[in-house]
């Protein structure tokens, strides 16, 4: 398990999740669009209170490595502004087989959007901003109704 920071943070997430023994490789990158909801984006900003998100990250990398039997993971995570077209997150997975890579690999998406202590704020091109919950849509961008 390992924490790296993207864009760099790509070739090392590949160089530390490699074995001989991995039979699938999973690598995703989350990106900032251009728009949300119809609303032009110039980029997103995210904070976190570093010492508590790198601790929930590791359990979720060591929870993830217990449950699906992975060779390896790494999630990294930007900070500060993070400008259209560039990785603000970065997770790789290595398994023996694609299904354990493939679920671990969106399991570990949605556990960090869910648990992780880092918080965005959506700036929009006429300069008012948004802060969103990470865990506020699902993975089809369709806003999550909760039951109460």
């Amino acid at each position: 398990m390992r924490v790296v920071e993207p864009p760099a943070g790509v070739r090392t997430a590949l160089s530390k999740i490699s074995s001989p023994n991995a039979g699938a490789n999973i690598l995703f990158l989350g990106t900032t669009r251009n728009s949300f909801e119809d609303r032009p984006v110039s980029t997103l900003s995210y904070t976190a209170y570093p010492p508590l998100a790198l601790k929930t990250l590791s359990k979720i990398a060591e929870d993830a490595v217990t449950k699906h039997g992975l060779l390896g993971v790494v999630i990294g995570h930007r900070l500060g502004d993070v400008p259209i077209g560039e990785s603000s997150i970065v997770i790789a997975v290595s398994a023996g087989h694609r299904g354990a890579a493939w679920r671990a690999g969106e399991e570990v998406l949605e556990e960090c959007k869910e648990k992780a202590e880092i918080w965005k704020r959506e700036v929009f091109v006429d300069g008012e901003g948004e802060w969103r919950a990470n865990r506020d849509r699902d993975a089809e961008g369709k806003l999550k109704v909760v039951q109460g």
